[in-house]
């Protein structure tokens, strides 16, 4: 095990924030019972947030994003890891304020840390990252509430984004009809499963109605705002949403008639906290009934060096699918 490893920085000077592939020791990194040489990680737009110095998501530079880390553990001060397990991370403080899976290691918290379920490869658990297990998170909820594939479609907001993409796969493959939502060019959604395309614009109500007409009998969100008031005024008696994003806003303009007269439910999915019991369950379901037949395609795979240029493109909205980061032997 080499003493320094390749890392990409954030640092501040002057209030502006630069971005470089730098040398970085383990002596460096944070206190915790595991280390993990890092192979894969992924993009999530909180890293981009976190790269532009945003203040909400880290606190303090210089600083290593990544939400998302698969890999090797080579050393634990932990009964139940040994090294050489294959394990993955996946939300907690990683990459938000402690330094995260842009790098060749992390070391963290025994307690965040999931052995990689059999049926997934390393690279695998990165295309779905933090995104996939949103989506799961989503997908799971509406499992539970009872909706099956006869009863009506569902739609998915922010589609061609990484929950969204990941959430019209995996709807696609338990055949589930498939109404994607968004605003770009929906042959990846074809590809991925989707029955129908939406325009974001045609889900943007603005006529002040209370509620809509049927069309979906649950619905995974990820944009918030004007667009899931929309989705809730549009869910059949019964229907579920669930919400995790708010690109569209942060505030939710509807009246609670959809809830007291189509009994519809809103279902909040928080991927940063989730308990183990459900991580591992969920988990367990993306690597086996839920895994889509093309995983391994959906994703561009690229190197640190990269990373910047890739950050720029999906804090300008620019970005498709997925991107995993392959870190250097």
């Amino acid at each position: 095990m080499a003493d320094t490893f390749r890392a990409l920085e954030v640092s501040e000077s002057d209030g502006k924030y630069s971005l470089a592939v730098v040398d970085k020791t383990l002596d460096q990194l944070p206190a915790g019972e595991v280390l993990i040489r890092v192979h894969y990680s992924s993009l999530n737009y909180k890293d981009a947030l976190s790269a532009s110095g945003n203040r909400g998501v880290t606190r303090t530079f210089p600083h290593t994003p990544g939400i998302d880390a698969a890999g090797i553990v080579v050393e634990s001060a932990a009964h139940e890891w040994k090294p050489g397990d294959q394990v993955l991370v996946t939300g907690f403080d990683l990459g938000m304020n402690t330094r995260g899976g842009f790098a060749q290691y992390v070391r963290v918290p025994a307690s965040w840390v999931v052995m990689l379920p059999a049926g997934l490869s390393l690279r695998e658990s990165m295309i779905f990252g933090t995104a996939g297990f949103t989506a799961g998170l989503s997908v799971d909820a509406i499992l539970r509430h009872g909706v099956t594939p006869g009863q009506g479609r569902i739609a998915v907001s922010g589609a061609t984004g990484g929950v969204g993409s990941m959430s019209v796969a995996i709807l696609a493959k338990l055949r589930y009809q498939v109404s994607a939502i968004t605003g770009k060019d929906g042959d990846l959604l074809t590809r991925l499963g989707a029955s129908e395309t939406i325009t974001r614009t045609e889900m943007e109500d603005t006529s002040g109605k209370a509620l809509l007409k049927p069309r979906f009998a649950a619905a995974v969100d990820t944009v918030g705002g004007n667009v899931l008031a929309t989705i809730l005024k549009s869910l059949q008696y019964g229907g579920i949403a669930t919400a995790c994003g708010m690109v569209g806003g942060g505030t939710l303009p509807v009246t609670v008639f959809p809830f007291i007269l189509k009994g519809v439910h809103l279902a909040g999915i928080d991927s940063v906290e989730a308990p183990m019991p459900k991580r591992l369950s969920v988990w367990e379901a993306l690597a086996g009934p839920w895994k889509p037949e093309m995983l391994g395609t959906m994703a561009e795979e690229i190197t640190l060096a990269e990373l910047p240029a890739a950050i720029e493109k999906i804090l300008h909205g620019k970005m498709t699918g997925r991107v995993i980061i392959r870190l250097p032997d």
